[in-house]
């Protein structure tokens, strides 16, 4: 989650999304105890947006509801596709590389 935070400045969204590809293995309790004390909204939404682009497991055992994922809208990257459930924008490739 720490990487994310550097995406897209330091860290490029394809080389956080390759990374985030081998989580296979994470343990959803651990996922959510995370994901419900990162105060990063925009963190929260690239996780979950890479993971269930993944089609990670532990996706399905997450309670989504219990995270807060904010309000309002976060450009990750500019002139990139807009993803509705998220809110974020992200690389208009990323939909063929990762979907």
């Amino acid at each position: 989650m720490e990487m994310l935070h550097l995406v897209p400045g330091r860290i490029g969204f394809e080389e956080a999304a390759l990374i985030l590809e081998n989580l296979v293995s994470l343990r959803s309790e651990t996922v959510q105890s995370l994901l419900a004390t990162c105060r990063s909204v925009k963190v929260k939404r690239l996780f979950m947006y890479m993971a269930e682009k993944h089609e990670h497991p532990w996706v399905s055992q997450l309670d989504l509801a219990r995270i807060d994922f904010g309000e309002g809208k976060r450009m990750i990257v500019p002139n990139g596709r807009f993803d509705r459930k998220y809110h974020i924008t992200v690389p208009r490739s990323h939909e063929e590389v990762a979907g």
